[in-house]
């Protein structure tokens, strides 16, 4: 398993400011709103529910004790909370809540790595609204994809998986043969970016034809599909074809031309 720790950044020029606001929202909104996710009334009312979505109603379920057929073990599934804003908002809400800590921790390593080097090349503003754009678009994909399938409408999805899917496209479209270091076991190995992105997306892709077959494993693939489909065809939207030199290469060229 490969998997991604850093990036080349040398001709990155722009401080990330807003890929380092939208960690800071993530990690705190799932320490001190979501309470490392056990407040779940909250977490609840904020997540998408396809349902909700397709219909434009706000559901309010009672909770229901679940039976897992493969252990025998019962557990509490909680109801569908009130939702205070409108059902369609909680399209962007649910792209600043996680799962689990490993949830969250996965998804910021990954707009870590990927994330500023999209700031770099779009601008701030670009880049925050390719960001929401993105995830707005994946989140659509699983609720269009549960409804084509027939699964369960009623289950709440949440995290940002969707938009930095997206920042991958982008990044993939972008600098395909970048440099990427990534963990191979306990060795780091640097790849071209196409290998590493091209890698996940399949997995993503084959792991979404089995959630079809009823295979599912509670993660959300056609959000991840959807948002990564949208980076990789939205991004030149938000750029120009030509990249900015890094501010040191501007400094010296303007010196040189006077």
């Amino acid at each position: 398993m490969l998997l991604p720790i850093s990036d080349d950044n040398t001709d990155r020029h722009r401080t990330p400011y807003f890929t380092w606001a939208l960690l800071a929202i993530n990690i705190f909104v799932f320490i001190f709103l979501q309470g490392f996710g056990s407040n779940i009334a909250f977490t609840y009312a904020y997540s998408t529910v396809p349902a909700e979505i397709l219909t434009n109603t706000d559901i309010i379920t009672e909770s229901q004790v679940i039976r897992d057929l493969q252990t025998g073990e019962q557990f509490e599934m909680p109801g569908l909370q009130l939702t205070p804003i409108p059902v369609y908002f909680t399209l962007v809400t649910s792209m600043f809540m996680h799962g689990s800590l490993a949830h969250l921790g996965g998804n910021m390593l990954y707009l870590w790595i990927f994330g500023d080097n999209l700031e770099n090349r779009l601008g701030h503003i670009g880049y925050l609204l390719f960001y929401l754009l993105c995830g707005l678009i994946a989140s659509l994909s699983h609720v269009f994809f549960t409804q084509f399938t027939g699964a369960n409408p009623m289950v709440p999805s949440l995290g940002a998986s969707g938009a930095i899917s997206g920042v991958m496209g982008g990044y993939l479209m972008l600098y395909p043969t970048r440099r990427v270091n990534a963990l191979l076991g306990w060795i780091i190995v640097a790849i071209p970016s196409w290998v590493a992105l091209g890698l996940w997306i399949l997995l993503q892709v084959f792991s979404g034809f089995g959630t079809i077959g009823g295979a599912g494993d509670g993660v959300a693939y056609a959000a991840h599909i959807g948002g990564f489909a949208a980076g990789f065809l939205l991004i030149r939207l938000f750029t120009d074809k030509t990249p900015r030199p890094p501010r040191k290469q501007q400094t010296r060229w303007v010196q040189r031309r006077y």
